[in-house]
């Protein structure tokens, strides 16, 4: 038993979210991972801080595969007024330090840091050229708190050892990572606000299913990338990076991200809803008719065919009494094509199942729409469909908590001022 009343082998499980030193060694006294350095010439990697597609593998049919560890941080900037150019000196030094540790891969680290409205208050300006809202709810039936810090750090890796190490490097109380030294954290320039986590990926879901909101029963199949028990991420329903990326004025090569955190009911889903139901609800009746979706879907490849579900949602919606999550969503596309970039993660945070919903887009109105297209208000208004209920997958979460934040490009990314030029 450890200090904290759980066994080491469910320390170890729960390490990533746990979190802190001891949890970092548990990780190591199972192993140490082989993980490849990054690169002394850090001038060398993308200007954008979210190119992370090329720097994922790619499953069998080549969509990219989400690294399966992560943890955010929520941050506060510790000084009042504007930073001053020393901090900006010390978060880049810390960063730069961490791409030359470890590749910038899945196998390796990936990171973005971004900056909320709270943040660019401190400028009395926004930020030039782009629109970074306030948080707000989007839809009549949710109550979302607003997440208001001044930044936020997003670590990924495949590697459990790995995001934690990074983690306390950047904290301070951590020396070394993968055998290079680090000369500067953030300590002393960003305070934690708060501390959340997540993964994704095959098995994972099914590992780490014994927390509320998920049925006893353990029906998450082992296969599932996440808790609903279906693939997501599918290559020709997500947006590019290009067309999520601010194309004009200073923060020009950076992106808008944003960050919902949902609270998931899946007893019904499980075990009152049928398989058939549960592929209507995630993609559409028709799929469910045809026999569309395999599994948790693989044999889809690189999109859901969403293409084959009926156009006119709400006549769909009047006629199957349900209407498909992906279907709703499609008529958010713009020129044929998704207007948000997609990588969310499951969540155990607090002991109950969660998903961590994270995009990007090159304007936080493209979520705002894609959003209300998911929210289907005009099918329940004019369907047998009610507002949640048999109204894609509305009804099986909560809505908790929101935040807007700005990606600068990579050499804006400690502690940007609102105009840079």
């Amino acid at each position: 038993m450890t200090d904290r009343g759980i066994s080491r082998r469910e320390f170890a499980k729960s390490a990533v979210a746990i979190g802190g030193t001891a949890a970092l060694a548990a990780c190591l006294d199972r192993g140490t991972p082989d993980v490849p350095e990054g690169t002394d010439d850090t001038a060398s990697l993308s200007a954008r801080q979210h190119a992370w597609n090329d720097a994922l593998a790619t499953d069998d049919a080549g969509n990219p595969r989400m690294a399966r560890h992560h943890v955010l941080l929520l941050l506060d900037y510790e000084r009042d007024g504007r930073p001053t150019d020393g901090d900006r000196r010390q978060v880049e030094d810390a960063l730069s330090t961490l791409e030359q540790a470890y590749e910038w891969s899945n196998d390796g680290l990936l990171f973005t840091l971004g900056y909320g409205p709270t943040y660019f208050d401190r400028f009395e300006a926004n930020p030039a050229g782009v629109d970074v809202p306030e948080p707000k709810a989007l839809a009549p039936f949710e109550d979302p708190e607003p997440d208001t810090p001044d930044a936020l750090l997003h670590l990924a890796s495949d590697h459990e050892s790995v995001v934690l190490a990074a983690e306390e490097a950047l904290k301070g109380t951590r020396k070394t990572v993968n055998d290079h030294e680090m000369p500067s954290s953030f300590a002393g320039v960003f305070g934690v606000a708060d501390r959340r986590t997540g993964f994704v990926g095959t098995g994972l879901p099914a590992e780490k299913q014994d927390v509320d909101g998920v049925p006893d029963s353990e029906p998450v199949p082992e296969e599932a990338p996440l808790f609903m028990g279906f693939k997501s991420g599918f290559k020709g329903n997500q947006a590019t990076e290009d067309r999520v990326t601010v194309d004009a004025g200073p923060f020009a090569g950076g992106a808008t991200q944003h960050l919902s955190f949902i609270r998931l009911h899946l007893q019904q889903w499980y075990e009152q809803d049928s398989r058939d139901q549960r592929v209507s609800k995630m993609f559409c009746p028709a799929h469910a008719d045809e026999g569309k979706v395999e599994g948790v879907g693989e044999n889809l490849g690189t999109d859901s065919a969403i293409d084959e579900c009926p156009e006119d949602a709400v006549e769909s919606g009047r006629r199957e009494g349900v209407v498909g999550h992906s279907q709703k969503l499609s008529r958010a596309r713009e020129d044929d094509s998704p207007t948000i970039l997609r990588r969310d993660f499951d969540s155990t945070d607090g002991g109950e199942a969660g998903l961590h919903f994270l995009s990007l887009q090159r304007s936080i109105e493209d979520f705002v729409a894609t959003r209300e297209a998911m929210n289907g208000t005009d099918v329940a208004e004019n369907a047998a469909v009610g507002q949640r209920t048999n109204n894609g997958i509305l009804q099986y979460m909560t809505v908790e908590r929101r935040g807007n934040y700005l990606l600068p490009p990579r050499n804006l990314r400690a502690l940007p001022p609102a105009d840079p030029a």
